[in-house]
């Protein structure tokens, strides 16, 4: 197997094997998907590709359309319509990550096994990050799906951790 690089990482992943409950797992990271695919956002990519955002500030749309999702969720929220998230079996503590990779503080995998999990990054806006990956090993998992959104928001979180890791390396020398 090629060496992994992995960075210094502290996060949090609540996760469960995939075979007794793969149709489950499966309808929730559909629904975890489509909740990028709001009322909102579809607004938002009509409005781009009809050129309607052009002298927008894109920083500022951005913004105003995560706290429309956030005034949306509290609204589920108090109006007790927010979509459940299923209870899984075990949580471990990430300590390392890399592009597809994560590696857990203590042994809890079982090589070769599937699982299905979810990760909050801690990335603007918040939001659970669901994905299925496979046991390399006790510690070492290998992510096999995720959604694109939440692909570019690991790998934005990884270089973000590699950037502070190199500074901290630059400091002590």
């Amino acid at each position: 197997m090629n060496e992994v690089r992995l960075i210094d990482a502290i996060l949090t992943v609540r996760f469960e094997s995939v075979s007794a409950k793969a149709e489950e797992f499966e309808r929730e990271y559909s629904r975890l998907g489509e909740e990028e695919e709001d009322a909102i956002g579809q607004w938002m990519r009509v409005a781009k590709a009809k050129g309607e955002t052009s002298e927008s500030d894109p920083v500022v749309l951005h913004l105003l359309v995560e706290l429309y999702r956030k005034m949306d969720r509290l609204e589920n929220l108090i109006l007790h319509s927010a979509p459940e998230r299923r209870p899984l079996a075990q949580t471990g503590e990430i300590g390392r990550i890399g592009f597809e990779h994560f590696e857990l503080d203590a042994p809890l995998l079982n090589p070769g096994e599937r699982y299905y999990g979810r990760i909050e990054l801690p990335v603007h806006p918040r939001r659970e990050t669901p994905l299925y990956f496979e046991a390399v090993s006790p510690v070492l998992a290998r992510i096999t799906r995720i959604h694109p959104r939440d692909e570019s928001e690991w790998g934005a979180y990884m270089m973000a951790r590699e950037r502070i890791m190199i500074r901290h390396l630059k400091g002590h020398e």
